[in-house]
């Protein structure tokens, strides 16, 4: 049983033991512990202390920006408000400004409005005073000149008319002798010297040939049995037959010249040889044909050699040759051309113009009147056209295209081929008018100058180139007579067509009749 006790005993020791064993361990972990938190402590105590004292200088630095951000933000505001009430100052002395020189100018628009108002009170005071005064006055007058102020008016009216119409008289004749002396001296020599220099002969012509017969008989050989002779020339030639009472004539009749030619020449050689029957007509047509061809050629060439002229194309050459046989107002028409060519040449070496160029574009002007019965449009553009196919140069195509006043001309070749136109169908005699349209210029002409006032009679004289003028001496005084001429000329250049120009003379003349008893 003892041993149990013991092993009890033994078992409550070794438990006492044990426990005090813990305990002591126990108390030695906590004095670990404890020796290990108050280290902690400490340290979170220095840690704290040291974040404290951080804080407290960010604190610190925080305030001093915070402090500078707003002393520097105050200084702009107040520096903003300063510039702010500067401007707003100066804005103020501008509205005084202003308002003091409003005020000035009112003062000054009310003193200029006082005297104003007395002004308009004196101009009417005196305004009043002059009427009273111009009709004590004209009563004054009418009664020293016995006149109504109507009639003084009128003497007036017609007093200032005719210092005037003098004045206006005096000043137009001034400036057309001035105009005549400056413009018209050169041109004058000019021209004279060039006509002088050229002198060429206009052959009328007409729409008719006549072929002279041996003998009356030869007419019904003509006409042939049952007309079959003169059927066969009018189809083959293009040309009208007359075969009427005129003795030993035989009338061609026909608008295309060389067509009549070639019925002359074919004619002219029937008769000749005396076979006349339908295959002998067509054998002479076809030979006359032939040398029609031949002599347009060479009328062609002999217009190119007489002019001086070389290197045209030989179609434009035979274009020439035919103008022989055409005519505009009974002038021919290649004559006028060889014509123009002399002018503008003699024109072109008088103001230093390339006088070759000059004839040739002179020549040319009319090519076109060579084809204008076949083709359609005027001898212009068909002249224009011609030029331009056979390679001529711009010069000349201006100068064609420009001499009658279709374009501006270019040059002064084209300007001269122009003047030198004008000079040939201008003068007396080159060309012709028909006997109605002549008569009815002249009657014109008469009958314009008759219709102004002051005028008693009037003449058309040198075949229309010229009229006088008579006027009624005590209705058209000297100065009216100037610008009666003007006014004449005037009206004829504005309702009448014709060439060169005509002379107004108007002529004034006092006659005193008496008879001795």
């Amino acid at each position: 049983m003892k041993e149990p006790w013991l092993i009890l005993i033994a078992i409550v020791i070794s438990g006492i033991s044990a426990f005090i064993a813990w305990k002591a361990a126990i108390a030695h972990r906590i004095k670990f512990v404890e020796t290990k938190l108050g280290s902690a402590e400490e340290r979170a105590r220095e840690i704290i202390d040291e974040a404290l004292k951080t804080a407290e200088t960010k604190k610190r630095e925080a305030l001093l920006e915070a402090k500078e951000e707003s002393l520097r933000t105050k200084n702009e505001i107040e520096k903003e408000t300063k510039e702010r009430r500067a401007e707003l100052q100066r804005y103020e002395k501008r509205v005084l400004t202003k308002e003091e020189t409003l005020e000035r100018k009112m003062e000054a628009l009310e003193k200029k409005e006082f005297k104003l108002s007395a002004k308009e009170a004196e101009v009417e005071r005196t305004k009043t005073e002059v009427d009273e005064l111009h009709g004590k006055r004209l009563q004054e007058l009418e009664k020293i000149s016995g006149l109504t102020s109507e009639q003084a008016k009128d003497y007036l009216l017609k007093t200032v008319e005719d210092e005037v119409k003098h004045e206006t008289a005096m000043l137009v004749k001034d400036l057309e002798n001035r105009a005549k002396e400056e413009a018209d001296k050169r041109a004058r020599d000019l021209v004279v010297t060039a006509i002088q220099k050229c002198a060429a002969d206009h052959v009328a012509e007409t729409t008719i040939s006549v072929v002279q017969l041996p003998n009356d008989e030869m007419k019904g050989r003509i006409i042939g049995r049952e007309g079959r002779n003169i059927r066969t020339l009018e189809t083959l030639t293009g040309v009208d037959l007359i075969i009427d009472d005129t003795p030993e004539a035989v009338i061609l009749s026909g608008f295309d010249p060389i067509r009549r030619e070639v019925a002359r020449i074919a004619l002219e050689k029937l008769i000749v040889d005396g076979r006349i029957h339908p295959a002998r007509i067509e054998e002479m047509v076809e030979k006359a044909q032939k040398e029609v061809e031949v002599m347009i050629r060479e009328e062609g060439e002999a217009a190119t050699l007489e002019v001086g002229v070389h290197g045209i194309h030989p179609e434009i050459v035979r274009l020439l040759g035919r103008m022989k046989f055409r005519t505009s107002y009974g002038q021919n028409a290649l004559k006028h051309s060889i014509e123009v060519a002399h002018l503008s040449g003699l024109l072109a070496g008088e103001i230093g113009v390339d006088v070759r160029m000059a004839k040739r574009a002179g020549l040319l002007h009319d090519i076109g009147k060579s084809v204008d019965h076949d083709m359609e449009g005027s001898h212009i553009q068909i002249g224009v056209s011609i030029c331009r196919k056979y390679k001529e140069s711009p010069i000349i195509i201006n100068a064609v295209e420009a001499h009658h006043g279709d374009v501006e001309p270019e040059t002064l070749i084209a300007c001269i081929v122009q003047a030198a136109d004008t000079i040939s169908v201008a003068r007396p005699g080159a060309r012709r008018e028909t006997l109605e349209t002549y008569t009815n210029r002249l009657k014109q002409l008469e009958d314009i100058t008759n219709g102004f006032k002051g005028v008693d009679k009037s003449f058309a004289i040198q075949a229309g180139r010229e009229v006088r003028v008579m006027v009624v001496p005590e209705q058209v005084n000297d100065e009216d007579m100037i610008l009666l001429a003007r006014d004449v000329s005037k009206q004829i250049e504005a309702e009448l067509e014709y060439p060169g120009q005509i002379k107004v003379n108007v002529i004034r003349e006092s006659r005193v009749i008496d008879y001795a008893k």
